[in-house]
């Protein structure tokens, strides 16, 4: 089966609390997007293309195209959620199936390091894969699907559920939200820039959200600006000026919002129209400090 990969935005990043464990507590809304960047007389993909099939040859074969992952098989996520997945199941799947193993290839085109979900969404997809495949009354249900996948990462059972959703904890006590952003275009610049997760959150100083997110739906775009932060950039920007300067250009050239998305490194800015987010689009295009410029419609 061929499935599309999309990524996401995050509208809002907020740490809140550092955990005796080391890891930190934070509030989020996640929002799905892609599937095809351009414009609608000019598409281009901008999502990964997974295909999940029974193969002759005994165990698990992956195939990767597209866009090169800066990682070995052991560590690419898409290899541990599978085998997460069959370890899980044990052989019902195989049983199942008239082959002998599972084939998964992935044709990837989400930018890596953009702070966008990719390697998370593609790891979610294929346990969303692998699951359909089982006899209806074998499969899990999406919050057993969405424990599984957490041990994978925590943005991963987010791309399970793969609506809009507000995110604690870590990023995996989800509850729906109903926030629409249908109608609006979305610009997206990716900078050759790499920021580690281990140090953005190394950066950031624990402190209380300046606003409830879940409340956002109430709250016009126009209005989000210096309203809906992302913590990340008062510790990013500092070390990565040109970061800021994105930020800074996606707003003077029209954008009613914009943001770092996730750990970085790529910026996004929310328009109302398509004229305004081509006419940005163009000022970013073609500079050698730029790996990728990308217009969705949300």
């Amino acid at each position: 089966m061929m499935t599309f990969v999309n990524a996401k935005i995050n509208i809002g990043l907020q740490i809140v609390r550092r955990r005796e464990d080391g890891y930190h507590d934070l509030q989020t809304v996640f929002y799905p997007v892609g599937k095809y960047a351009g414009t609608p007389s000019n598409p281009e993909p901008f999502c990964d293309m997974l295909e999940v099939t029974p193969s002759s040859e005994e165990g698990m074969r992956f195939l990767f195209t597209g866009n090169r992952m800066k990682c070995e098989e052991k560590d690419n996520l898409v290899c541990r959620a599978a085998r997460l997945f069959m370890k899980h199941t044990g052989d019902r799947l195989l049983r199942q199936e008239s082959g002998r193993g599972i084939e998964v290839r992935l044709d990837k085109h989400i930018p890596d390091g953009a702070g966008m979900g990719g390697g998370s969404a593609d790891a979610s997809f294929v346990l969303r894969a692998l699951n359909s495949m089982l006899p209806e009354d074998d499969r899990l249900n999406d919050d057993s699907l969405a424990t599984l996948a957490l041990g994978l990462g925590a943005d991963c059972p987010f791309f399970i559920y793969n609506r809009p959703m507000y995110g604690a904890g870590v990023g995996e006590k989800l509850t729906d939200i109903r926030l629409d952003l249908s109608g609006y275009w979305l610009l997206v610049v990716k900078p050759d820039v790499y920021v580690s997760t281990r140090d953005a959150f190394a950066g950031v100083v624990p402190r209380p959200g300046n606003i409830d997110l879940r409340s956002l739906p109430g709250i016009p775009v126009t209005e989000w600006e210096g309203l809906v932060k992302n913590d990340f950039e008062d510790s990013i920007f500092p070390r990565y000026p040109q970061l800021r300067e994105i930020k800074e250009r996606l707003i003077s050239s029209g954008a009613l919002y914009a943001s770092m998305s996730g750990s970085g490194s790529s910026l996004y800015g929310i328009f109302a129209n398509r004229r305004d987010a081509e006419t940005s689009r163009s000022e970013f295009e073609g500079e050698a400090t730029i790996e990728g410029v990308y217009l969705l419609k949300l």
